[in-house]
């Protein structure tokens, strides 16, 4: 289906599409998606007693470390110059960057920001637009310019496929999409790593759809943005699954499947930071001070770790004041979270989880390192302060009276 460029505006606020307003645009979009829709409730029903089984069957777990968990989303249009100094503060070695196709002209743009990172390791987020979607040879010139230039290994293919102001109207032209990616890497690039589905928010009936199919196509990785935002804290219950039971149920998904390997990153996730519209993504309503932002941040890091399930979470992003952890509209000011941040891969980087309890109000991890570290945590409550061990709170200064702490023995 031929989509005009008009009906998609960026809001350059919260860097994403506006949703798309055109009402005759809208309804040819609806018509367009009948057979897709179909599809997708067809193979939700086929698969879900499978899904359902498999969720309560154990789960094959490694030891659980923290050597490659800690990710970042960085842009090229938010503060280049100072950007690798903030990185190199936070400690963080994996980051994600966007590449819009739409962008490629200024392909030299992206190629010499990548360039100053060059000692860490970049996930290039191809970013798709309407016309890579509905001309294949395009798609094909750009790809392969992008593949050459950028000489990256890894590249997360298509962008919050589940929304159409994104460009994908249906899964099949993702697949598609996809699959033309695939095919290119495969006769020139056959080095390279390629992600997918790029599902966002708790919508699994999409990702299902992107992981059983008759297409000829594997995602060395499997990608999610998996936000809970809406929820308020990761420990929040949507549909009886907080956020370790929402990464279980995915996994479940991905161990039936043929289609990826059981390799899982959560490539985005944030809160919205209230009283910053319009650069909040989200109404007001969805919006946290800043300390809830610092705490359900490093909870949601903890939680997705404790599960042993995902290995990498990118953190959207560095920069941006209506949820990110840096806020740059008339100066760079670090949000009380940029401390969090580098406070939790200061003490937690190259460590390995012993052991875990989230059973009581009252949350508990212990890490080995150079030294044993415990996390308590409570979303309830104060906790009292220990008679033993270096004791810090979330942003590593000296703990008093607060609900959340990092004890070092």
């Amino acid at each position: 289906m031929h989509a005009p460029k008009e009906i998609f505006v960026w809001d350059h606020y919260s860097d994403q599409p506006y949703p798309i307003k055109d009402k005759k645009a809208k309804k040819r979009i609806q018509k367009y998606l009948i057979w897709d829709s179909l599809k997708m409730l067809i193979t939700d029903l086929v698969m879900l007693p499978f899904i359902s089984i498999r969720y309560f069957l154990p789960m094959k777990q490694a030891t659980v470390t923290t050597k490659e968990f800690f990710a970042l989303g960085i842009n090229v249009d938010k503060e280049p110059e100072i950007t690798s100094v903030l990185v190199k503060e936070l400690g963080v070695q994996r980051l994600i960057i966007r590449v819009p196709l739409a962008d490629s002209n200024n392909i030299k743009i992206y190629k010499n920001f990548i360039d100053q990172f060059s000692e860490y390791d970049i996930l290039v987020n191809i970013i798709q637009d309407r016309e890579h979607i509905e001309n294949p040879v395009l798609l094909k010139k750009a790809i392969t310019m992008l593949f050459e230039t950028l000489n990256i290994n890894e590249y997360q293919v298509g962008h919050v496929i589940n929304r159409k102001k994104w460009g994908f109207f249906t899964v099949d032209e993702y697949l598609d999409f996809y699959h033309i990616v695939q095919k290119i890497r495969d006769t020139k690039f056959p080095h390279i790593k390629l992600i997918g589905s790029s599902v966002i928010d708790f919508e699994y009936h999409y990702t299902i759809r992107t992981l059983f199919h008759f297409t000829k196509l594997k995602y060395d990785t499997f990608s999610t943005l998996l936000y809970v935002d809406r929820r308020g804290s990761p420990e929040n219950r949507q549909i009886g699954l907080d956020l370790i039971k929402k990464i279980k149920l995915l996994t479940a998904i991905i161990a039936l499947s043929p289609k990826s390997n059981n390799r899982l990153y959560i490539t985005e996730t944030n809160w919205p930071i209230s009283n910053t519209a319009p650069y909040a993504p989200t109404s007001e309503k969805e919006c946290v001070d800043l300390d809830s932002y610092a705490l359900f941040m490093v909870q949601y890091y903890l939680m997705a770790l404790s599960t042993g399930m995902v290995e990498r979470v990118y953190w959207h992003q560095l920069i941006a004041p209506g949820y990110g952890l840096v806020d740059n509209r008339s100066e760079i000011k670090k949000y009380p979270a940029y401390e969090a941040y580098k406070t939790m891969v200061m003490l937690l980087k190259d460590a390995t989880l012993n052991t875990f309890d989230f059973t009581s109000d009252i949350k508990y991890m212990q890490f080995k390192s150079d030294t044993i570290i415990e996390v308590f945590w409570s979303t309830h409550r104060v906790l009292k302060k220990p008679d033993f061990g270096k004791i810090v709170n979330i942003y590593g200064h000296s703990y008093k009276n607060e609900n959340f702490m990092y004890v070092l023995k």
